[in-house]
């Protein structure tokens, strides 16, 4: 793990990504523009169209699916005996966008993501870069390699399993069991939001017409989520 803690110095001192790169992945890249593309996030593309790159959303769209497959296979080989629930909801906790932009963070692959300077770097895009990531090793080394990078390099190294099955999740759900015990109404007041390129949602929590918390996400769904954790997590600190 101290590898990758110090990837931020590595990268200050030799010039070369691909290089660096090949740390954290466990292999060189055979089609380096493959994961320069990972990296890229539309608003480079946006900024400058005439320079002829591709953003990461296809990557990423590829990604999500195959970082989806190997999650579920991986918790299906572990937990033989358990049931249909609870390896859907596990995996959704390994896959969500707020585990999996810290999961970004953490391995360093934030030093590589490329944005205009006006970009909001602080919500989905790491996460968004990881599946961009999964995506390109898939093309690039195909399905067996990119499960030995997800299970070996990060599952490994950055999960903690049996902490990540304790972590509540849906706070939504949590929401409605506990204005129910105490009685109490809820509402979300959720719009959504354009600024420059990108297009979110925010979304205000009311608890007997009472502003409580405000979230935001990439969707209605994940504004909401988020408004709920927050609530949940101003009443434990208080």
């Amino acid at each position: 793990m101290s590898l990758f803690r110090g990837i931020r110095y590595f990268l200050l001192s030799d010039k070369s990504k691909h290089r660096t790169l090949k740390i954290i992945l466990g292999f060189y890249p055979s089609n380096p523009l493959l994961y320069d593309q990972a990296f890229t996030h539309k608003s480079i593309v946006n900024e400058d169209q005439a320079n002829g790159r591709s953003s990461n959303e296809r990557l990423e769209y590829l990604g999500d699916a195959i970082l989806g497959a190997i999650v579920a296979e991986y918790f299906f080989v572990k937990y033989p005996f358990e049931d249909e629930g609870f390896l859907t909801k596990v995996r959704s906790k390994l896959v969500s966008r707020k585990f999996l932009n810290q999961l970004s963070i953490d391995i360093g692959l934030d030093t590589f993501l490329e944005t205009s300077a006006d970009t909001n770097r602080s919500r989905s895009i790491f996460g968004d870069a990881f599946e961009a990531l999964i995506g390109a090793i898939y093309l690039d080394k195909g399905y067996d390699s990119c499960k030995k990078f997800v299970i070996e390099k990060v599952i490994r190294d950055y999960v903690d399993i049996e902490e990540l099955i304790q972590t509540e999740t849906n706070f939504k759900s949590k929401l409605i069991e506990w204005s129910q015990s105490k009685k109490r109404t809820y509402e979300f007041d959720t719009i959504a939001v354009e600024k420059e390129e990108s297009r979110y949602f925010k979304s205000k929590l009311k608890i007997s017409g009472k502003e409580v918390s405000v979230g935001e996400g990439i969707s209605k769904k994940n504004a909401e989520q988020e408004a709920a954790r927050l609530f949940f997590e101003a009443k434990k600190s208080h």
